[in-house]
């Protein structure tokens, strides 16, 4: 006799979600240092730079970029973590960040390496998020906050709903 126990075969059963990068309550602190970036001195680009190194330190990413959205290219604003962007710029109609603005949606994708839409920047990038930062008064995506991390499936639909928060208090970064 195999040795079954009912509380086994639910293990089995229930599907393992994948381990959130950001614990939901961490979101509260995360907003009040990314609206003190915002509010604090400096121009347009250090306050981006001061946003994206609160939202790299609020969920251990190994990348964030915000960047700007024109009519023709996507340009970045401000980064943190290892590495200078090996797409500073590009078209709007390419890439994962390309995609987001087309759609003004959130873009999760949780293995890049499947994904022919992703623009290789980072050899150990695994898992991106782009977040479309919207201008509420036109009604248009004039940015983007670009989250990367080198596990596969790292983005929790916490870490979106926060991202998205976030992308909305930046909006005022493209006034």
């Amino acid at each position: 006799m195999w040795p079954y126990r009912p509380e086994m075969s639910l293990c089995l059963l229930i599907p393992i979600q994948p381990i959130a990068t950001m614990n939901p309550m961490d979101e509260s602190p995360l907003l009040d240092e990314v609206f003190r970036a915002l509010d604090g001195d400096g121009n347009r680009e250090r306050k981006a730079a001061d946003m994206a190194r609160a939202i790299r330190r609020a969920g251990t990413y190994r990348w964030v970029g915000l960047y700007e959205v024109t009519e023709d290219e996507i340009v970045n604003l401000a980064f943190d973590g290892l590495g200078v962007p090996a797409h500073p710029r590009f078209p709007v109609t390419q890439g994962l960040s390309g995609a987001a603005v087309a759609s003004g949606e959130t873009v999760v994708v949780g293995d890049v390496s499947k994904d022919p839409r992703y623009l290789k920047a980072f050899g150990t990038t695994r898992s991106e998020i782009i977040v479309p930062i919207v201008d509420r008064a036109e009604r248009k995506v004039v940015g983007t906050i670009d989250v990367e991390s080198e596990k596969v499936d790292a983005f929790s639909e916490e870490d979106r709903a926060a991202l998205e928060h976030c992308a909305a208090a930046a909006a005022n970064l493209f006034e």
